[in-house]
């Protein structure tokens, strides 16, 4: 992440959470994620995740009722700062460990706890690793998508989602005023697919996940709210042999 992103979310964080296309589109994450993953849940009990690029945790913590542990990552403090403050609720997730950093090693001892029993171990791996609306911050997708094949089990999956590249209309998906950190205006589908091939990943899929309505500016940098777009997500796939 570079500083442009840390910078923008750390003071975005507090606000994070009352943005309406956010909540929607974490949900319809969630759903797709859940479509995705195995639909017996005493396997996906089982399950340990990575949730690189967390934020808020909006999506850690809808994970989480379903699998055994969740590790949330974020690079932006502010991000992790509010998530922390969530679970420290009486009702809040017990499985969820929230992680402030820039992952770029899947050996980073950060990443060795494990969620449940707080305990280190060594070489820890996850069954899945998730990322939602994180590639267009990323400038080098195949180094993220080189840790991200070391992070996962033998047999583990890689299931990411992102808005999209359709064509010169993408980038209305941010307003002029939020363009700092964006390092593309979605993700392309063939790309997506080499980067994955490349970082060893087999049986990758790339598949529109769901569409999603949002308010785009009237004229580009008027800071005017008026119409709306609807972007197609993508959820890229891999598997781990």
């Amino acid at each position: 992440m570079t500083d442009a992103n840390k910078a923008r979310f750390n003071a975005e964080a507090a606000q994070w959470d009352s943005n309406p296309d956010i909540q929607q589109a974490t949900r319809l994450a969630h759903k797709a994620y859940l479509s995705h993953l195995p639909s017996d849940p005493a396997i996906l009990s089982t399950y340990d995740i990575l949730d690189l690029g967390c934020g808020t945790g909006l999506l850690s913590l809808a994970l989480a009722p379903s699998v055994r542990s969740v590790t949330a990552v974020d690079a932006a403090e502010g991000m992790i700062g509010a998530l922390e403050a969530k679970l420290t609720a009486e009702d809040a997730a017990k499985n969820v460990l929230p992680i402030c950093a820039m992952l770029e090693d899947p050996d980073d001892e950060r990443i060795a706890v494990d969620p449940v029993t707080k305990e280190k171990v060594t070489g820890r791996r996850f069954d899945v690793v998730v990322s939602h609306l994180v590639l267009h911050h990323i400038l080098d997708l195949r180094k993220l998508f080189a840790t991200v094949f070391g992070c996962v089990k033998k047999g583990g999956k890689v299931m990411v989602t992102d808005f999209e590249n359709f064509g010169p209309e993408a980038r209305k998906f941010h307003p002029e005023s939020k363009m700092d950190g964006v390092e593309r205006h979605g993700i392309l589908r063939d790309e997506i697919k080499t980067v994955l091939e490349e970082a060893g990943f087999v049986d990758v899929k790339i598949e529109t996940a769901f569409e999603l309505e949002k308010q785009v500016e009237t004229e580009p940098g008027s800071g005017v709210m008026g119409p709306t777009m609807v972007f197609p997500f993508l959820i890229c796939e891999g598997t781990k042999l």
